[in-house]
């Protein structure tokens, strides 16, 4: 077993989420700390170093260090870790419990809760028409999610990966960097016919969007454009059609709650970005599309060579775990 941290800025999160790890009941595992800070500043706290250090020049993103630690081990099982999170002791337990009963299951999604609130960041993921990925329960009551499921797929913020699936279907997709990477990596494996177990024992705290905003240009950009390539890559045909029409009705929530003064494009203008960088972001995603549609039709045809489920069953799963574009505006 191994748990992989990826780190941008150690202290003090990085601190509290490396305790966390140290409390577990489940001990058979190894940490893997991923410094992508290019400035050593993990090794520059002086810690005692009871995890394996991997540091980077610079930052290759989430999903390329969570690949690094996966690389570094053969361990059955991979857990990833925000760093800004701080898990239950028995959260390893939990989750190894979970999947060992289930062989058909390739992921264990964990109880995630927004950090001093009470309420649900994350109970699993759901998918919109356009692409968009959301929070399954977020800032709902965790009692209301208190039964072990299956869910479409895990956040990457606290989630276990069985590395038969991981060899099966590759790793996180690096050219992602930031963002909807474990969407498009549960989607292949949905694809593949893995399952999603959602574990409700499984508790992490977790300090939402530490690392780019809530609501940054930055998380704006790669949101948009890495939901465009969750699109390319992974949606069936039946559904591709749908996906202007449905973009279209997202952009037009965010308007509509924006002058309303709530919705995630609502707080991107309070923290001080305009309605035209918006645009801008949009621009600047649809053309990185254009960019990579190679690339991404080859990586289609990767994924559609490795299916064991038809297209109308992913179809239905998309429908079964699905959440609404106002909604998601919302958020």
């Amino acid at each position: 077993m191994i748990v992989v941290v990826p780190t941008l800025a150690a202290p003090p999160v990085l601190a509290d989420c490396l305790a966390s790890l140290k409390r577990q009941s489940f001990r058979d595992f190894e940490v893997v700390v991923v410094d992508n800070s290019g400035c050593g500043a993990v090794r520059s706290c002086g810690w005692e170093e009871w995890f394996r250090l991997i540091e980077n020049r610079t930052n290759l993103g989430y999903g390329a260090a969570v690949n690094q630690g996966f690389r570094a081990s053969r361990a059955p099982f991979l857990a990833a870790l925000n760093d800004d999170a701080v898990a239950a002791p028995g959260w390893l337990e939990a989750l190894v419990e979970a999947i060992e009963r289930r062989p058909d299951a390739g992921m264990c999604a964990s109880r995630v809760m927004l950090a001093g609130t009470g309420t649900l960041d994350s109970a699993g993921m759901l998918l919109a028409a356009d692409g968009s990925s959301k929070q399954r329960g977020h800032g709902r009551p965790p009692e209301e999610y208190s039964r072990e499921e299956e869910v479409l797929f895990a956040s990457g913020s606290a989630a276990l990966y069985r590395r038969a699936m991981l060899e099966e279907i590759g790793l996180f997709d690096e050219d992602f960097l930031l963002y909807c990477e474990d969407t498009d990596l549960g989607l292949r494996a949905r694809w593949a016919g893995w399952t999603c177990l959602y574990v409700p024992e499984a508790v992490v705290e977790h300090h939402y969007s530490h690392t780019a905003g809530r609501a940054s240009p930055l998380k704006a950009f790669y949101v948009e454009r890495n939901r465009l390539f969750v699109v390319a890559k992974n949606f069936p045909a039946r559904a591709l059609w749908k996906v202007p029409f449905s973009t279209l009705a997202r952009y037009f929530w965010h308007l509509v709650l924006m002058a309303r003064g709530y919705g995630r494009a609502a707080e991107f203008r309070r923290q001080g970005s305009s309605a035209w960088e918006l645009v801008r972001i949009v621009v600047a995603a649809h053309r990185e599309l254009w960019g990579a549609r190679r690339r991404l039709a080859i990586q289609r045809r990767g994924i559609r060579r490795k299916r064991r489920i038809p297209a109308r069953e992913f179809c239905r799963l998309m429908r079964a775990h699905a959440i609404g574009l106002r909604e998601v505006a919302a958020l």
